[in-house]
Parts: structure tokens; C-alpha cells; sequence
């Protein structure tokens, strides 16, 4: 079996998405594009399917019209290593597009990002009920924000008194 790949739909920009996602993420690349042909529901030559990599996995863009927007109900999570890395994905993703709670980031494209650092994780699967706890608190209580790396390990590593 194939791996999995997620199929966007776009209301026309799915190739200016895709471009602009590419020059986000290391590693990524725009594939192909395939233009809307005489016998199609588009207008000829313009884009109707764009494919890309994204750190190594595979999507693929349809420009089908106005009718299926996207909803907060998907979106990709981004886990990074460093704060300048979610510092730099997460205003990449900012960028005329609109920042929202728990890490969350609505791109100019309408899609929806969670930026977070890569042990969050392994943080909400401790064992210690009173850490996961002081860490979901801390990261409900982000809005409009990036994470901050140091202040979720201070939550994490604060007593229980605290």
C-alpha cells in the first residue's frame, strides 16, 4: 500500500498555496501542475491540480472552486526543535493570515497550522497528572501567540504548590 496523501481543495490559488508552503519548509518542492484542458469544468490553462512535498510527504492541490472551504476542523501540526524554528514557521504562517489560541496560526490561504514544540508530546504523556495539567494550562492559555519553549518546560517543571 501507498502512503496516504492529503488532497486540498482550493478556491483557485492552490498553486500560489503550495509555492508559498514550499518556501516555508525545508526540503519541499512543487512536482507538477496540470493545467485545466478544453474539455474540462475550468478555465483552459489555468491551474487545476498542483502536486508538492512538504518534508517529505506528499499533497496535492485542486483548484474546484468556492464551494468547500477550509475549516478549523483540519490542520497540519508543525513540531519543532528550536524556539527560532517556531519563532520562524510560526510568523511565516502569521504573515497576512490570522494567529489564534493554543498555537494555532489560520494562514492568507485560510488553512489551519498548529505550531508547537516537538516535546510537547511526550509532555502530555507523563505519567505526573499535575504536570500534564500545569502543561495544558499553559498552552490554553496561549492566544495569539507562539509557544514558548522555556515557559512550557517552566510549566512542566513547576511543583505542584505552584
Amino acid at each position: 500500500m501507498q502512503r496516504l496523501v492529503p488532497n486540498l481543495w482550493f478556491p483557485g490559488n492552490a498553486e500560489e498555496a503550495a509555492a508559498y508552503w514550499v518556501a516555508i519548509f525545508p526540503d519541499s518542492r512543487i512536482v507538477s501542475t496540470t493545467p485545466y484542458g478544453p474539455d474540462t469544468p475550468g478555465v483552459e490553462g489555468t491551474t487545476m491540480v498542483v502536486e508538492w512535498e512538504m518534508l517529505g510527504q506528499r499533497y496535492v492541490g485542486i483548484n474546484g472552486g468556492d464551494q468547500f472551504p477550509f475549516s478549523e476542523a483540519v490542520s497540519l501540526e508543525v513540531p519543532c526543535d528550536t524556539q527560532e524554528e517556531i519563532d520562524r514557521t510560526w510568523a511565516a504562517l502569521a504573515d497576512g493570515g490570522r494567529p489564534g489560541p493554543c498555537g494555532w496560526v489560520t494562514d492568507r490561504f485560510g488553512f489551519r497550522w498548529q505550531v508547537t514544540p516537538v516535546v510537547l508530546p511526550s509532555m502530555l504523556a507523563d505519567p505526573d497528572r499535575d504536570r500534564v495539567a500545569r502543561v495544558t494550562q499553559y498552552f490554553l492559555s496561549l492566544d495569539g501567540v507562539p509557544f514558548s519553549i522555556d515557559d512550557l518546560q517552566a510549566a512542566f517543571d513547576a511543583s505542584g504548590g505552584d
